[in-house]
């Protein structure tokens, strides 16, 4: 269940960057992509500490955890920038 709410808080992050990156990107040409990237940064940070939180304060081996983070880190970071990509 915490991996669901991670991945849907990721996303929804992510919908924040880019909607902040499309209004400033009349005023700054390469708005959409500093926000892509920003999100990827801030991300991969937030993404980090659940797996930090993971090993350190419930329990898990670093090996159960890291399947886990690459999830969580990987499909918001993969949507955005596809997105960014394609769309955007």
């Amino acid at each position: 269940m915490r991996t669901a709410q991670f991945l849907v808080a990721g996303l929804l992050l992510m919908g924040g960057f880019l909607l902040v990156g499309k209004l400033f990107a009349g005023q700054f040409a390469d708005a959409l992509r500093v926000a892509t990237w920003a999100f990827v940064m801030v991300w991969f940070v937030l993404a980090a500490l659940n797996l930090w939180a993971g090993v350190a304060k419930a329990g898990y081996s670093l090996a159960d955890e890291l399947p886990i983070f690459l999830l969580i880190f990987t499909v918001p970071a993969a949507v955005a920038v596809l997105l960014k990509w394609r769309f955007l």
